[in-house]
């Protein structure tokens, strides 16, 4: 008798989500004993954000669903529509697949949405990247509440791993696997150079800096003023060549983009700007980097890896845990300029070379595909609080 292929829903709404799940779809989509079933949503279904789940589609994926959720809006309003909408959207898509497991990766709302849907049709959930802490963004309170309505749990350190069973998760069901994208790096052919400034249509300098800047979603209309004072501390170093990935779909992103643009026209042969890099290029980019500089989580997970250096502005990243090669400084002008001058001193270029990653090195994606694979699945669904009072 033919055994019934395990199913594993992937959904995914964001470039930089796709980019870290890549590998584990690729795991279970060549597993015989596995069936994947991908939905997409959000920004991938955006032409704002360049409708990237047409290069899903080109990777060899087959999208099983489109869930259609993310409004032309970047208010609290549309925002908070647009989860009501996914989770309408993901109640059919989910009554339709019927899948053994859910698979999602983080803290955004796309995914709070599925997660919403998933629990009232009573389908296990697997989160990836749980644990973790982002003291300045909404995605903080998300990602705790995506843990519990989670059933196994794969976190990027042991420390996360020690928070989610600190949430009342049983321990047997919190797997430390270490970080997806840096699966990526080991296992993606690199882009040289001049294949590079090619694919891109840029030029790269002496010195290069790759910024990405997200709204800091906890805090109340604080992005143009914030990216202004990063404007014009880039200002100071007119010999470095900058790349701008713009930021995704949260409140007050429109108001980033478009200064982006006004900057990148200020000065187009220095200064390109990119909706989606897609991984490989960006990952290629990193390698030719002095530094990424904003308030993304690839500056302290992937970065580290490429032995360059990371400016963190702000909060939106408070309290993950980072390498020696980080810098953190508040969202003023002055703070970061001379941030960017420690970054290019003598002392600390020396320090990069002996930088360890605190997110391990590669690996992550096939221990996901096992765990998934192999883990009993009808003992999960009613959880059981996990207390540590009563184990202390």
């Amino acid at each position: 008798m033919q055994q019934v292929q395990r199913k594993i829903c992937v959904v995914t709404g964001s470039r930089a989500e796709y980019g870290l799940l890549y590998w584990l779809m690729k795991e279970i989509q060549d597993d015989a004993d596995l069936a994947l079933q991908l939905v997409v949503t959000g920004m991938h279904l955006s032409p704002e954000f360049g409708l990237t789940w047409k290069q899903i589609e080109l990777d060899g994926f087959t999208i099983q669903r489109k869930v259609e959720m993310l409004l032309s809006s970047d208010t609290p309003v549309g925002i908070a529509k647009s989860i009501g909408l996914g989770v309408i959207g993901f109640a059919d898509a989910l009554d339709a697949l019927q899948p053994d497991l859910l698979v999602v990766l983080g803290d955004r709302f796309e995914i709070f949405a599925a997660c919403q849907a998933a629990m009232a049709h009573r389908i296990l959930v697997a989160h990836i990247h749980g644990g973790e802490i982002t003291e300045g963004a909404v995605d903080d309170a998300i990602r705790h509440a995506i843990s519990k309505m989670a059933h196994l749990h794969f976190t990027a350190t042991e420390r996360y791993r020690q928070r989610v069973i600190q949430l009342g998760e049983q321990p047997r069901h919190v797997f430390n696997v270490g970080a997806l994208g840096l699966d990526n790096i080991a296992r993606l052919q690199l882009l040289d150079r001049e294949q590079l400034e090619q694919a891109i249509d840029f030029k790269l300098g002496q010195r290069n800096l790759l910024v990405t800047f997200h709204p800091v979603t906890l805090e109340k209309a604080t992005a143009a003023a914030q990216f202004e004072q990063l404007l014009q501390a880039l200002d100071r170093f007119g010999d470095c060549h900058i790349i701008f990935t713009l930021p995704n779909a949260d409140t007050d992103g429109r108001a980033i983009i478009g200064m982006v643009e006004q900057y990148r026209q200020r000065f187009p042969e220095r200064v390109a700007a990119f909706v989606s890099l897609g991984t490989l290029r960006y990952l290629s980019a990193l390698q030719y980097m002095n530094a990424v500089v904003g308030n993304s989580s690839s500056g302290l997970i992937e970065a580290p890896a490429f032995k360059i250096g990371t400016i963190n502005i702000g909060d939106r990243q408070k309290g993950r845990l980072c390498a020696d090669s980080v810098i953190h400084c508040e969202p003023e002008a002055e703070a970061i300029a001379k941030a960017v001058d420690q970054l290019f001193s003598e002392q600390f270029q020396a320090l990069l070379q002996a930088v360890e990653n605190p997110y391990g090195d590669c690996g992550a994606s096939a221990k996901i595909k096992t765990v998934l694979k192999t883990q009993q699945l009808d003992c999960l669904l009613k959880k059981s609080f996990y207390d540590l009072e009563c184990r202390v």
